[in-house]
């Protein structure tokens, strides 16, 4: 059974950094391209970040490029999300998310998605 455990949330001023991490087990991690979304209570969950299987190809929500970094360590099996520069706006449950896919490709998106994990609460003061 594939398991996704995120990490790395918590509490921040506003201007700060937060490196969220993803480990996961169960699966072959090296077939995943891997995906990080976001959900603020009663609102949609939103795309966030994503990268390829090799992490050769990311690509990120407007809101956050210039911000936000997504990597993977396919060694460890383990996919990061570091945010930098950080806003109240940025306050929400952070997902990591899996999809096994063929070849060196982002994921189609948060519904083609087969692997989630719980969340991790990032929350940024002002």
């Amino acid at each position: 059974q594939v398991q996704l455990v995120e990490s790395g949330g918590g509490l921040v001023q506003a201007g700060g950094s937060l490196r969220l991490s993803c480990a996961v087990s169960g699966g072959t991690f090296s077939s995943y391209a891997m995906d990080w979304f976001r959900q603020v209570p009663g609102k949609e969950r939103d795309f966030v970040a994503a990268i390829s299987r090799s992490g050769g190809r990311t690509d990120y929500a407007d809101s956050v490029k210039g911000r936000f970094t997504i990597s993977r360590d396919n060694a460890k099996n383990t996919v990061y999300l570091q945010m930098n520069s950080l806003k109240p706006e940025d306050t929400a449950v952070y997902y990591c998310a899996a999809v096994t896919i063929l070849g060196e490709f982002l994921s189609p998106g948060a519904r083609s998605m087969h692997h989630w994990g719980k969340g991790t609460l990032v929350t940024v003061s002002t």
